[in-house]
């Protein structure tokens, strides 16, 4: 089943929700968070859909560009994907270079968020850009790993 929310994504985007699409988006809304093309793929034959790996990579790729999904990086070369929630407030990530844990970190203090604020004006100024999102990965170990 597609959210009412995303069948207005779809529509102003001009794409169908696809029963593809909709089998993808049902992987993440199982509390399932940054996932490769391939874990994508392996739960839906799982659950046996019949969703080419092609297929998966390819509505990843749509789905991230419509803002359904957002595309992360945690070093390891893959690209990993996560639900984007409307409701979410902005947030970062942890990742434990040894176990490869993420931890979504949102917890911001009135410091960091005037930090990061004052950071991207000044990187606005300095480079005439408009920056619209920005993404703070920090490394490290993980709690069991230190």
């Amino acid at each position: 089943m597609v959210k009412r929310k995303w069948k207005e994504i779809f529509h102003s985007f001009d794409k169908r929700p696809t029963p593809s699409r909709c089998a993808i988006l049902e992987v993440f809304e199982e509390g399932k968070r940054h996932l490769s093309a391939e874990e994508v793929y392996e739960q839906l034959r799982r659950k046996n859909k019949k969703v080419g790996i092609a297929t998966v990579y390819r509505n990843l790729d749509l789905l991230s560009r419509m803002g359904i999904l957002r595309r992360v990086n945690f070093g390891d070369g893959r690209e990993h994907y996560e639900l984007v929630q409307p409701s979410e407030t902005h947030h970062h990530h942890l990742v434990c270079v040894n176990c490869g844990r993420v931890i979504d970190y949102s917890e911001l203090m009135d410091e960091e968020r005037e930090f990061l604020d004052r950071l991207e004006k000044e990187l606005e100024k300095k480079h005439n850009f408009r920056i619209q999102s920005h993404q703070v990965y920090f490394y490290g170990l993980c709690k069991n790993c230190q």
